[in-house]
């Protein structure tokens, strides 16, 4: 990509900083460290925790930076956004703060709690279509010329609002050597990499993206925003399926690295968020953590500032996550036994798990498998452990009592 004039500076931020300086649109959200995560990890870690910002997210800082120039410049009586959730609810706060209305564009699968929230705030919203993609395409139809259009990432004012928070993050850890960011758009990086550019240049900025929602490492080696017709992640938050050509020059220019984390990688770091830090955090908003959790990027020994960047977890998402990660921690266990189909066999299975002390969630007859002989069932019981030792314990003690047993939770 060739090296253009940014159009953002850490100027842009500065001001950006003056226009949010009142708590009741955007407050300075705290920092805790994890002793938890430091014994994981290998580093020293440091959560900042903007998932506690007004709204949930850090969206607040771009949308009223964005809005507020608007109302400054011009007569605009209307907004108009497009939003999975988060940008939807930022608009709509900042936009009831500046008394101007705002429609929001979401799509037909946003999480209903972030649809509430957003009409909960004061914003007209309508659902069309399936993704971020469709939406932002009905939302551009609706502006005009008393409308403006408030993308969620691709506008300098949005970067330079959510520069705000890389000012926090140096302020409250000075000494910080990585500090960890989630992309979708790519609006929060950009900012916060311009902003710890300034104050803290030698602090490595690192970027992570959903394994399916990916698209700055391609983008990078092609010089040029690559979408994705589909995305598919958990991680709604940050399932834009794109960057834009100023969020990417300003990744390019002052992001050390970008990394991808699984849906796995997510959902285990958003248990273990709750677990050891008490913190409800949703799928983006965990990307950080599950990044410096996994293999592909290394804080041992660094003092380390992971984002929290959202907390808008729809409870339903939460089923599904705790769900996928305790089965991955064969804490739910989901075991397939063969059997000759006669009375008193699941008794005898049900006695050897509850021997183990195991709770015995459902059990299910299966008779119409082809391996299975005449005569033959497979009972498949979902039972709660405490963890892999007590899993092998149950399955080696159900092969000892004579019977085939499989654990099927793949």
């Amino acid at each position: 990509m060739s090296q253009e004039p940014e159009p953002i500076g850490f100027a842009d931020v500065e001001a950006a900083r003056e226009r949010l300086d009142d708590e009741t649109v955007v407050k300075h959200t705290p920092v805790e460290r994890s002793t938890s995560l430091d014994a994981m990890t290998g580093g020293e870690v440091h959560l900042k925790m903007e998932h506690l910002q007004w709204t949930g997210s850090f969206k607040p800082r771009g949308a009223y930076n964005r809005i507020a120039q608007c109302v400054e410049e011009g007569d605009t009586k209307r907004v108009v956004a497009a939003s999975a959730g988060n940008h939807a609810q930022g608009v709509a706060l900042a936009a009831s703060r500046l008394g101007v209305e705002a429609t929001v564009v979401m799509p037909t699968t946003a999480p209903q709690a972030k649809v509430e929230a957003t009409r909960g705030y004061g914003a007209d919203v309508e659902l069309v279509g399936s993704d971020f993609r469709a939406a932002t395409a009905h939302a551009r139809e609706l502006a005009g010329d008393d409308t403006e259009f408030v993308h969620a990432y691709d506008d300098p004012a949005i970067v330079a609002g959510q520069g705000t928070l890389g000012i926090e993050m140096c302020e409250d850890l000075p000494t910080v050597e990585t500090v960890v960011v989630p992309i979708g758009g790519g609006g929060l990086i950009s900012g916060i990499a311009i902003a710890v550019a300034e104050l803290s240049p030698a602090t490595r900025v690192v970027g992570v993206q959903a394994e399916g929602a990916a698209t700055v490492a391609e983008s990078l080696e092609k010089g040029a925003p690559v979408a994705l017709d589909t995305v598919d992640t958990i991680a709604d938050g940050i399932a834009t399926g794109g960057v834009s050509e100023l969020t990417l020059s300003t990744i390019e220019a002052h992001v050390d690295d970008v990394v991808t984390v699984t849906d796995g990688e997510i959902a285990r770091a958003v248990l273990v968020l709750l677990e050891r830090a008490k913190q409800v955090v949703e799928g983006a908003g965990a990307a950080s953590v599950a990044a410096i959790l996994s293999d592909d990027l290394d804080v041992t020994g660094e003092t380390v500032m992971a984002l929290l960047c959202g907390g808008n977890l729809d409870m339903t998402m939460l089923q599904t996550v705790l769900v996928h990660a305790l089965t991955a921690r064969e804490q739910l266990l989901r075991l397939r036994v063969r059997i000759d189909d006669r009375p008193g066999k699941m008794r005898e299975i049900s006695g050897v798990i509850a021997d183990h002390n195991a709770n015995i969630q459902t059990i299910r007859h299966d008779r119409s498998a082809p391996e299975l002989d005449v005569g033959e069932a497979y009972l498949v019981f979902r039972v709660e452990t405490s963890g892999a030792n007590h899993a092998r314990a149950i399955i080696r003690s159900i092969r000892d009592a004579g019977y085939e047993v499989a654990h099927v939770n793949a």
